[in-house]
């Protein structure tokens, strides 16, 4: 063992505490930033219209809703945090514990994976000019790149994040600067900002159909509870760094959808697709140098896959260190101290699917994956209330997750216009975990071993 590097019990170094408040609270806000906004802002006008700004106020409170349950179970059991381990206090069942686990590692992927589309197909090419290469090829060359950084190590990965946090706010403070003015010179039609496409769908379908689309916009503060092994105190600085990331974030986004509808119809949003902050700019301010802001969205969709590709390799690397999936997936660097075959493994499957989805798609089953797992998050809360704990923590009024289950259901649900891809893409992904599961549970039984679930050690990437 590396001098000064301390071990878990399993063998393997522990992963360096590299995480503070401000680390944090910059990561909350990078990861809810970024490919949501940048990348899907046409895709949701398509489905609502010029309402732009309604799915994304009503994905910022189901959200929330949802935040007040993480701040009561956090306060209620401060020495880990993350969805598996409220869903297995709750239940006790280990399956669906990892389960619950594989999901949010497979929407970590599935976020990446189209932050990797928007770089390859809007981005780059307009930063840096038209090219020959496809974008396919673009996209797999970025997701490798982030496995280097990745694989580098999380200081140096999270003391990026602050670096890209910044420039993809500068990017869409410069969309509502430019909204800002356009307005004051009385361009611009408020008379958009009231408007539902009710084309072949009611107005309720139409909203709630963009919502769950949106929604993917408003993840993030998942991906921080489950770092909390490489956070210095996570117990303490989460509920801060999760509220005001979520608030940060969703004020930004309301006022660039405003901005986007005030100066672009819907339909022409729709046209440009991920481009779409990019048609505001040439409308809102012509003279604006197009490569600046491509440069900035760029940085934007670099940050959320790095983001979401650390969470996910963590996440699996707890996985395999708990003896749940195949123990070769929690092997660490002996030197960077970095889980380096879940890297590879989270790699080659957003490889896969940056070659074979379309990035609606994959926005839209991210926030599918994370719909049902807050549903569970939330009804795990209300069967754990009757769990008593001596010390004092904060506690939401019953209604809150109620109200946030029955909403993250409707909108996973096929009622609130989801597209049927997105369940297939879900049902593919969440079947390899299957696999994984079957395959090491007979390893397990031929070895003669009985695996008892710990999700405190799961949560936190191993113990």
């Amino acid at each position: 063992m590396t001098e000064g590097i301390k071990e878990h019990a399993t063998g393997q170094p522990e992963l360096k505490r590299a995480i503070g408040p401000k680390l944090l609270l910059f990561f909350v806000v990078g990861d809810i930033l970024g490919t949501g906004i940048y990348a899907l802002t046409g895709q949701v006008a398509g489905r609502v219209g010029g309402a732009l700004w309604l799915p994304f106020l009503l994905a910022f409170v189901i959200a929330f809703l949802t935040a007040f349950s993480y701040l009561e179970l956090v306060g209620k059991f401060p020495q880990a945090a993350g969805a598996a381990l409220y869903t297995h206090r709750a239940f006790k069942i280990q399956f669906l514990t990892f389960m619950v686990a594989f999901a949010v590692m497979c929407s970590g992927i599935t976020s990446a994976s189209s932050a990797a589309i928007a770089f390859g197909g809007t981005y780059l090419k307009a930063t840096i000019g038209a090219t020959t290469v496809p974008v396919t090829l673009l996209a797999i060359a970025f997701i490798v790149l982030v496995a280097l950084i990745n694989f580098r190590g999380v200081s140096e990965s999270v003391k990026a994040n602050v670096v890209l946090t910044c420039i993809e706010l500068s990017g869409l403070l410069i969309i509502i600067a430019v909204g800002v003015s356009a307005v004051a010179s009385g361009e611009g039609d408020p008379s958009r900002l009231t408007q539902v496409d009710t084309q072949n769908q009611t107005w309720l379908v139409a909203i709630t159909s963009a919502t769950s689309l949106a929604f993917f916009a408003m993840v993030g503060f998942e991906d921080s509870v489950n770092m909390a092994e490489e956070c210095k105190d996570p117990a303490r600085i989460f509920p801060k760094a999760m509220l005001w990331g979520m608030v940060i974030a969703a004020s930004i986004y309301i006022l660039v959808s405003v901005t986007s509808s005030l100066l672009v119809p819907a339909g022409e949003l729709q046209k440009a697709g991920s481009s779409a902050l990019l048609k505001v700019l040439d409308v809102g301010a012509p003279g604006f140098p197009h490569v600046v802001f491509s440069a900035i969205g760029m940085f934007a969709v670099i940050n959320s896959a790095l983001i979401n590709m650390m969470m996910a390799s963590r996440l699996l690397y707890g996985m395999a260190n708990e003896r749940i999936i195949p123990k070769q997936l929690g092997t660490v660097h002996p030197f960077r101290r970095t889980p380096w075959v879940s890297i590879l493994f989270t790699t080659a499957i957003a490889v896969v699917l940056v070659s074979t989805v379309d990035i609606s798609v994959l926005g839209g089953t991210t926030a599918l994956l994370l719909l049902v797992v807050f549903a569970i998050v939330n009804i795990a809360l209300l069967v754990l209330r009757k769990v008593k704990v001596e010390h004092k923590h904060f506690r939401t009024p019953t209604v809150i997750p109620v109200i946030a289950a029955v909403l993250c259901l409707y909108l996973a649900s096929p009622l609130s216009g989801r597209p049927a891809r997105d369940y297939y893409v879900a049902l593919i992904l969440l079947g390899a975990g299957l696999v994984l599961w079957v395959i090491n549970y007979f390893i397990n039984r031929a070895a003669g071993r009985h695996v008892e679930l710990n999700p405190e050690a799961l949560t936190k990437g191993g113990d």
